[in-house]
């Protein structure tokens, strides 16, 4: 760890990250104000568990990206710097979601879905101006910020499984390569017009509800893709199991979790692009839709709404009212209408 960052931690924390309202020390913003926020694609397919990194993130968007396979947005800002992997290929509802993270996010991906179409995630790369700039793709890269990890499970693994990186070493190529710092080369802050989100403090022990199990099923059958959602009650936070077992971090060896689950259901569809097996999909991520929200145990029923691409997802309880999340890691699980979130 950098040893600013761990003197850091002995400090008092009265400073909230903007991403997920954590608080940290005054010289842990001194250090994440000089970076902007950095998404990463890792994968999950079951072959490539446990991955490295995802316990870092201050932010992630789960989505099938294609064959009922979950992939990963995992957003990194305020934490500690980490290894990240198996880093994958990019999606084009990823982008909306990454879009949300200011002007010009980093963006780190082993290319991605390229087929003329809607699900043409490189092109519209290209069309946001972002491919050489704040886009991040492996291919164009390379080697040492990219490198691949063949015997990262202890034994031999398949090649799609082993892309790897760390958030310092993005972070670095940025700021040497393409003159994103906390701004960009023109001297804007990527924060400019950011909006946050609003956050509370961790409810009383006493007031939380003794146990919650959140079920979720991306696509019927899928079960190695299934995600079940545990709740701690002394330590107010969730933790994950995929597959029916615990879902572990590779660098930490310790099991995934996340203080707020957020579930948004969105319109799903194929891109009939000529791709094979038709695999490349499409959300809806824009406009209005259903939301379930778990956090402190309890459940809460409401909707979401993102007017565009680079508007923030907006997240309103069954009466109207924004949702206040609890400070902690956000984890939004991105389902196809008629899917399965149920509290067992």
């Amino acid at each position: 760890m950098n040893k600013k960052i761990e003197t850091a931690l002995i400090l008092p924390k009265t400073e909230a990250c903007p991403l997920n309202g954590v608080l940290y020390s005054k010289q842990q913003k001194k250090w994440w104000e000089e970076h902007r926020p950095l998404g990463v694609m890792i994968e999950n397919h079951e072959d490539s568990r446990p991955q490295s990194g995802i316990s870092r993130a201050d932010a992630v968007y789960e989505a099938v990206a294609e064959g009922g396979i979950t992939r990963m947005l995992n957003v990194y800002y305020c934490q500690a710097p980490a290894q990240v992997g198996p880093v994958r290929s990019a999606r084009t509802y990823f982008l909306d979601f990454i879009s949300e993270y200011g002007e010009s996010p980093l963006y780190a991906h082993v290319g991605g879905a390229n087929t003329p179409g809607p699900a043409d995630a490189l092109g519209q790369i290209e069309d946001y101006d972002w491919a050489g700039y704040n886009d991040l793709n492996q291919f164009s890269i390379g080697f040492p910020t990219f490198w691949r990890d063949y015997n990262r499970l202890g034994h031999p693994t398949a090649t799609e499984h082993t892309m790897y990186s760390t958030t310092d070493k993005l972070w670095k190529f940025a700021k040497e390569e393409r003159k994103l710092s906390n701004v960009d080369k023109n001297g804007d802050s990527w924060s400019t017009g950011f909006r946050e989100y609003s956050f509370k403090n961790d409810p009383s022990a006493s007031s939380r509800p003794g146990a919650q199990i959140v079920h979720i099923e991306f696509w019927e059958g899928y079960k190695a893709y299934f995600v079940d959602w545990v709740y701690d009650k002394a330590k107010n936070i969730y933790l994950r199991k995929s597959g029916g077992v615990p879902h572990m971090d590779k660098n930490t060896n310790q099991q995934l979790s996340a203080k707020v689950i957020v579930v948004l259901f969105m319109s799903e569809r194929h891109a009939n692009d000529g791709y094979e097996d038709n695999a490349h999909l499409l959300y809806g991520t824009k406009g209005t839709g259903k939301a379930l929200v778990y956090m402190d145990g309890k459940e809460i029923k409401g909707t979401w709404s993102k007017a565009g691409r680079t508007d923030r997802t907006i997240i309103k309880d069954s009466s109207g009212e924004e949702v206040k999340f609890t400070r902690g890691k956000l984890w939004f699980e991105i389902l196809p209408l008629g899917a399965v979130a149920e509290v067992k």
